[in-house]
């Protein structure tokens, strides 16, 4: 087989983008080139910045005796990526018999450092190590931190006004300032993930005031089964050799139909999405209908696992953006016939629009949505406003 170029693809690619000029769009052009990527300007060595490498440099400083040094730089080394300790590796220096008071030390020298929260073993230690850095406490957010951060978290105030005898404005101070504090405190020191640049499979353009779904074959090579071997089968005077060649011609025809049938398959599969989210396409509705993907294997007679292939890993463009295919499928919630993605953009505008005095509570989004025709659990309503990383309406209230 042999690739050769095809400039009446690169060709076509430009006709096709003066047609629509949001295909590839960006601020750095063209992102189908088969050019290295060269290293962002100004990217520094991340390894020198880690949050090891952060705590070591503070212990080096410390002038800590031998072994407690040791010790320390071991601990750092176990600090998470959220910049926790876990209580197991804690216990297997136990095993190792590392003598207890060189741990409590290694542990309390480990908390002493920045970021404040860092080599916590929990959640609530965390908050504590950070409260207890403050220089003005704040009354009862110590006691709250360490014994009812669960009821905090989960709204339920009266047991945590009756345990401190405290009034609900006491409450609110030490809330608030719980909530500036750094659950996360190695978040600072993540290292960032590389830039992911997707190239769309497909295209929905309209074309002569009509939608089309196209594939983007124009940065692929064509492939061909090379002429020179194809007359060489027929015209080799030794068998073996013709025999040889026509098995090896067979495999390329098969290879060659399966790049067919799979281009095939993605195009019909972009075509039932368009088809079935055509207001979408049309810029009439920023919602999804329900759509799943067994329904579009029964409807495309293919079964459930091809069309799953098919559009897994695959990218759609068109006028809105570039979404994953499987973006386009959404179940329906019960008891209504709107699409999770549809309830969850209703849920984002409510909560955008909601007094900021007077959030909406679960229970009030859940009626709302029910007006609206997406009647819905309270439990349901609380875990698509966590899907889409909302807090609750105590922390929202302001």
């Amino acid at each position: 087989m042999e690739q050769s170029p095809a400039p009446e693809l690169l060709r076509a690619y430009a006709q096709l983008r003066q047609r629509a000029a949001w295909i590839d769009g960006g601020a750095f052009g063209a992102t189908f080139a088969h050019g290295e990527v060269n290293e962002e300007v100004g990217v520094t060595d991340r390894e020198l910045e880690s949050l090891q490498a952060f705590l070591r440099d503070q212990l080096e400083r410390l002038h800590l005796p031998e072994r407690l040094l040791l010790l320390c730089k071991y601990l750092a080394e176990l600090v998470d990526e959220d910049g926790y300790l876990a209580q197991e590796d804690l216990d297997d220096l136990h095993n190792l018999r590392v003598p207890e008071e060189l741990i409590e030390q290694g542990l309390a020298t480990i908390q002493s450092l920045e970021p404040a929260g860092i080599g916590a073993r929990t959640l609530s230690e965390c908050l504590l190590l950070q409260l207890r850095r403050r220089d003005e406490p704040v009354p009862y957010a110590e006691e709250i931190a360490e014994r009812f951060l669960d009821k905090l978290g989960r709204g339920h105030d009266g047991p945590i006004l009756k345990a401190l005898n405290i009034t609900p404005a006491q409450l609110r101070a030490a809330e608030a300032a719980i909530a500036e504090l750094e659950p996360r405190p190695g978040r600072a020191f993540e290292v960032a993930e590389p830039t992911v640049y997707v190239r769309p499979d497909v295209f929905v353009v309209e074309l002569d005031g009509e939608l089309q779904v196209i594939l983007n074959e124009y940065y692929l090579p064509r492939i061909t089964v090379s002429p020179y071997y194809r007359e060489l089968a027929k015209s080799s005077d030794e068998r073996e050799t013709r025999d040889y060649l026509n098995g090896k011609l067979r495999q390329a025809k098969w290879l060659l139909d399966s790049l067919s049938r799979r281009g095939s398959t993605l195009k019909r599969c972009a075509q039932a999405i368009l088809d079935a989210q055509r207001p979408f396409f049309e810029g009439k509705s920023s919602e999804l209908v329900p759509m799943k993907l067994s329904s579009l294997a029964a409807d495309l007679r293919l079964n459930p696992s091809t069309i799953s292939r098919a559009v897994g890993g695959k990218y759609l463009q068109c006028r809105q953006g570039t979404y994953p295919m499987r973006y386009f499928f959404s179940r329906a919630v019960a008891g209504g016939g709107s699409s999770r993605q549809a309830v969850k953009q209703r849920l984002l505008a409510l909560i955008r629009e909601e007094d900021p005095k007077h959030p909406l509570s679960d229970q009030a989004l859940c009626d709302l949505l029910g007006k609206d025709g997406a009647p819905l659990a309270r439990r349901t309503v609380a875990k698509y406003r966590m899907e889409l990383g909302i807090a609750s309406s105590t922390v929202r209230k302001r």
